[in-house]
């Protein structure tokens, strides 16, 4: 139930007209969008494409993705479609800024869980920079930054780097950030329709606390973005205390110079604003979101004025690991180990993830690629997921939909027609993870924390 104060508080955001057509459009039922990941095979789900997201699709129906393989390959993140547009401003911004030479493009997802935008920007940043980047997706809240790693182990992306940090611990990384999103905490006033606590919650004091809150932490992370460095804000909410008059207070106060002034809309539908730009409800198929960007006054820092640091040395001291392993990626890598998992790094980030760990707590970083038992490697689901894979690498196995579900499960499975030993189960030709075939049955190596919980026969 929508409160009258609020009603008259949206008018006032967004105007009269605009508001009657997000209060219409709030009786309706939310759509569903995914967006496919560029750097694994599926086939598309039916539906509209979105516009601003070039691997974005409005669903027709939604489907159970509990039951879905492809899901559980990282083939696609489901994600709302004004979210995407988020990522459609990053690219844009990303085609005009000027890649740095000697070193990777460094970029901040400050607020990332559960790992949407972190995706989005990962497939982004791949398909413009190569592996000539690292991409730091940070959560504070230790339970919601192990969904993100979750979510960022299943897109199989290594140079995601996910850690769990207050934005103040930031602050002394000066000028080390390229590009940083800030898709703060907010009112929510964006998703009501998917939240009805965030509507019941909804108050005027609720939106100052978050607009003192959202600068709060620009302040903390803005001394880590670089001289000329960007910086990409988003809410999912509409009022203009916590939009563009924030993009006005980081102009005013920090040193930042608004990209977008009085821009004209990208596409129909999308609301321009002073700085920035409001999708609304009713004017497009999906939530409520705000974007803008700032560019940090001044020059650029050289590489020189950062430290050298070391690899971290591992401190678990467990079975030497093998060189061959280096042959089942694709690119160079580095192996450090973690408990009984091998990670594996890549060797061109070695730099950078040393100089991150140095002051932040990394929880996640590469792929864990598996356990050494004695003269046996047990690889790791995570090891099928990566996207740096080596073709070739192990067997596969490819399996139909009931096997497939049977194996997510964690049930028994036969795969007659596989050969003995560590074999890589398949559907639609993505990797889902590993079996030990043993010829009669296998031992089913999915993970139990990731296994489908539901009756899938």
């Amino acid at each position: 139930m929508i409160k009258e104060s609020f009603r008259k508080y949206l008018e006032d955001a967004i105007g009269c007209e605009n508001a009657l057509v997000a209060f219409s459009a709030f009786d309706e039922p939310a759509s569903v969008a995914v967006r496919y990941n560029p750097f694994k095979k599926t086939a598309r789900m039916a539906g509209e494409s979105v516009l601003w997201s070039r691997h974005g699709i409005l669903l027709n129906e939604r489907p159970v993705f509990t039951l879905d393989p492809c899901f559980h390959a990282g083939a696609y993140y489901v994600q709302d479609s004004s979210s995407m547009f988020v990522g459609d401003v990053f690219r844009r911004l990303l085609k005009e800024y000027e890649l740095p030479v000697g070193r990777p493009l460094r970029v901040l997802d400050l607020c990332a869980a559960p790992g949407g935008k972190t995706t989005d920007l990962a497939a982004s940043l791949r398909e413009a920079c190569g592996d000539g980047f690292v991409l730091v997706a940070n959560e504070v809240m230790k339970q919601r930054a192990g969904i993100l790693a979750s979510n960022v182990a299943l897109w199989g992306d290594p140079n995601v780097v996910v850690t769990s940090d207050d934005p103040k611990a930031f602050t002394p990384f000066t000028g080390y950030f390229d590009i940083i999103l800030a898709d703060v905490p907010c009112s929510g006033e964006g998703m009501f329709r998917k939240d009805e606590q965030a509507c019941e919650q909804w108050s005027e004091d609720n939106v100052a606390l978050c607009e003192g809150r959202q600068r709060r932490i620009i302040a903390d992370v803005w001394p880590a973005l670089a001289d000329g460095g960007l910086l990409v804000y988003s809410t999912c909410t509409f009022n203009k205390y916590e939009n563009d008059g924030n993009v006005r207070w980081i102009a005013d106060n920090l040193g930042g110079s608004p990209v977008f002034n009085a821009p004209a809309s990208p596409f129909g539908g999308v609301i321009a604003t002073e700085y920035g730009f409001s999708l609304v409800p009713g004017f497009v198929k999906g939530e409520g979101q705000y974007c803008s960007a700032v560019r940090k006054q001044g020059g650029s820092i050289a590489v020189s004025e950062f430290r050298q640091y070391k690899t971290r040395p591992s401190k678990d001291k467990g079975t030497p690991i093998p060189a061959s392993l280096k042959e089942l990626f694709s690119i160079d890598v580095n192996f450090r180990q973690r408990g009984e998992t091998i990670i594996a790094l890549p060797a061109s980030l070695a730099q950078e993830i040393a100089f991150l760990e140095s002051g932040l707590n990394v929880i996640a970083a590469g792929c864990a690629a598996g356990t050494v038992k004695g003269k046996d490697f047990i690889p790791d689901a995570d090891l099928a997921l990566s996207i740096v894979l080596a073709d070739g690498a192990y067997p596969e196995a490819e399996v139909d939909l009931d096997t497939a579900l049977a194996y997510l499960h964690r049930d028994a499975i036969r795969l007659d027609d596989a050969p003995r030993g560590y074999v890589m189960v398949t559907y639609k030709e993505l990797p889902l993870g590993f079996v030990k075939n043993l010829g009669n049955r296998c031992n089913n190596l999915y993970p139990q924390s990731r296994r489908i919980r539901m009756n899938v026969r």
